[in-house]
């Protein structure tokens, strides 16, 4: 039996996959159809009814999202009709939405602004029925605009069959509807920060909580010294603002940037990576010495923690003390840092950028005050950063490749991939296998960890101990993975994992809830190929290689594990029973 069909669209033969959908089919003849519901990461709604086309002998307009192929079918999408009723549609969705496109925070990025350029809409025309609705600024990471939800109703299948969240549902009926939380708060929800639900919205109904401003105001004071820590996915995603290709890796060109904007000191939250694995390597081994309690689950996410402490807090001694790379580096940023330059740490501004908006969230969670103030200030999200870039004219794509400053900038190969799913697993075994056995891997890539497929199972044999690892991304895949251990424990048998990575979003953190807009699986994919094309070229690829960690714990934290470490590097989490 035949995998293709073969159909006609506008005149043109196309052979096509069988089961695809009409919009899918199109795109195989080079038609993009007008679409604002449909995203190719998500299960298709037919909501909006922007889609439509006419497919011969049959009656009516079909969506073209939701209508499968089959064997000759005859679709035309630009008829007067069609492009006279998609016309209406999109008028009516404006007609209840505001013309505030100049103050918005997705202003040249919103697809209802482009699919009324493109079918050439006179928005001066639309009489408005609009019912204004407050903003909802509850959440520390994610911002509400109810005026501008469109009910495309991509957010909820993000939050709901992805993540599996369900922080937001579509509430009310007819007129009424709005997608929104049980108390219209999205501080008062099981909301886990992740921005799932940014990434897929085509207007600015959702939108990080922006920080810029007041990240400028630190740096034009005299009286403050502002340093920076950029996540390792950030290097690979900045290329798509700038006319580059996705997956670029401009590193160089990223601190060079962040010097001209004027941070006194620009470090790297690799550094910290790299840290992660020292103590986060070392647990792991002090677990198999004693031989438990297992799985040890990484903890590098924020989003994934706060959903653990939700959903799944019977599990919390298996998850690793060890705080993220962001929350290590701020607490050294105003100890160790201080120390080494002599600074008053009262005077230190730590700024991150970030591809995660739960970084926002976990930021001023209170546990995070180890240095005795708010160990990171201020979180900024990819899209952040490129907005300040963009502020002030600098062409990313032209500038001078740079260094980070000493202290807190150097790292390893093992560090870059944590920016991917798989990474952190990877990272930590490299170490953890040469610490254990007193040699090293035969290869560096373990490539069992790789690859995008929602969940990966391996096992890997350490001085005679055989290791089951998994790897989940996305929190609808850690699900799979976390029920087979509740299910263990339940039955008292052992655990089916000694140790699990889990990253919140799709893809790990290229695919972040702070990344550019257009986020795509494929994009992702080439976002992480960057990553360990990097790894894969540097002379260090182990994170107890990195001459700057020996140093850390020569002149400051004495030790993995240590005293100081446990009170700087590493915190405790708390059963949610309430939904704060």
């Amino acid at each position: 039996m035949s995998s293709t069909v073969t159909i006609i669209v506008d005149g043109k033969k196309v052979e096509v996959p069988m089961g695809c959908n009409i919009i899918e089919a199109a795109e195989k003849a080079g038609i993009e159809i007008p679409r604002l519901c449909y995203h190719k990461d998500l299960t298709p709604t037919g909501n909006c009814g922007v889609c439509i086309v006419e497919v011969k002998g049959q009656k009516g307009y079909k969506r073209s999202c939701t209508t499968p192929v089959t064997n000759n079918m005859e679709i035309n999408t630009k008829s007067k009709e069609i492009i006279e009723a998609r016309k209406t549609v999109v008028e009516l969705i404006l007609a209840n939405h505001p013309d505030d496109c100049l103050t918005c925070v997705k202003n040249g990025y919103c697809e209802l602004q482009s699919l009324a350029k493109q079918l050439g809409i006179d928005r001066t025309k639309i009489q408005k029925v609009l019912n204004r609705k407050p903003i909802d600024e509850s959440s520390l990471s994610i911002i509400r605009e109810p005026d501008k939800c469109i009910l495309c109703g991509r957010c909820l299948r993000a939050c709901q069959d992805i993540q599996t969240v369900f922080a937001i549902e579509a509430m009310g009926r007819g007129f009424e509807t709005e997608i929104t939380t049980p108390s219209g708060k999205m501080a008062e929800s099981v909301c886990i920060n992740c921005g799932q639900c940014i990434s897929v919205c085509p207007t600015g109904a959702l939108h990080e909580a922006i920080e810029i401003d007041k990240v400028w105001e630190a740096i034009n004071d005299p009286e403050k010294v502002v340093i920076v820590q950029e996540a390792p996915a950030i290097r690979v995603s900045l290329a798509e603002e700038f006319d580059l290709p996705a997956g670029t890796n401009l590193v160089g060109k990223m601190y060079n940037a962040l010097k001209m904007l004027g941070f006194d000191y620009v470090f790297d939250t690799n550094f910290t990576a790299d840290l992660t694995i020292m103590e986060e390597g070392s647990e792991f081994i002090e677990r198999l010495h004693k031989n438990g309690p297992f799985p040890l689950i990484t903890s590098c996410s924020p989003g994934w923690i706060k959903f653990m402490e939700t959903f799944y807090p019977d599990i919390l001694e298996g998850v690793s003390s060890c705080k993220s790379p962001q929350q290590m580096f701020g607490a050294l940023s105003k100890t160790y840092f201080a120390k080494a330059y002599n600074i008053d740490p009262a005077k230190i501004v730590t700024v991150s950028i970030m591809p995660c908006t739960a970084k926002k969230y976990e930021a001023r969670r209170p546990e995070m005050r180890s240095s005795g103030f708010q160990d990171v200030d201020y979180v900024l999200t990819t899209r952040e950063l490129v907005q300040m870039i963009k502020q002030v004219g600098i062409n990313l794509a032209s500038i001078d490749d740079s260094q980070p400053d000493d202290l807190m900038g150097a790292y390893t190969g093992a560090a870059t991939i944590f920016g991917t799913t798989g990474g952190v697993m990877e990272a930590a075994l490299r170490t953890a296998y040469e610490l254990v056995t007193g040699k090293a891997l035969e290869s560096c890539d373990i490539k069992e960890a790789r690859g995008f497929e929602g969940v990966k199972e391996f096992k890997v044999n350490v001085a005679g101990t055989e290791l089951s690892c998994a790897v989940a991304h996305g929190l609808g895949n850690a699900r799979k993975v976390l029920d087979k251990v509740v299910e263990a424990k339940r039955k008292g048998q052992p655990s089916p994992y000694h140790f699990i990575e889990i990253m919140a979003c799709p893809g790990g953190c290229v695919g972040g809830g702070g990344q550019p807009y257009g986020s795509t699986i494929a994009r992702r994919m080439e976002r992480a190929k960057g990553l360990y094309d990097e790894d894969g070229g540097m002379k260090l690829r182990k994170s107890h290689e990195n001459p700057m960690i020996e140093k850390i714990y020569k002149d400051f934290l004495e030790k993995p594990l240590g005293h100081k470490s446990h009170e700087l590097l590493h915190t405790h989490y708390v059963k949610r029973d309430s939904l704060l």
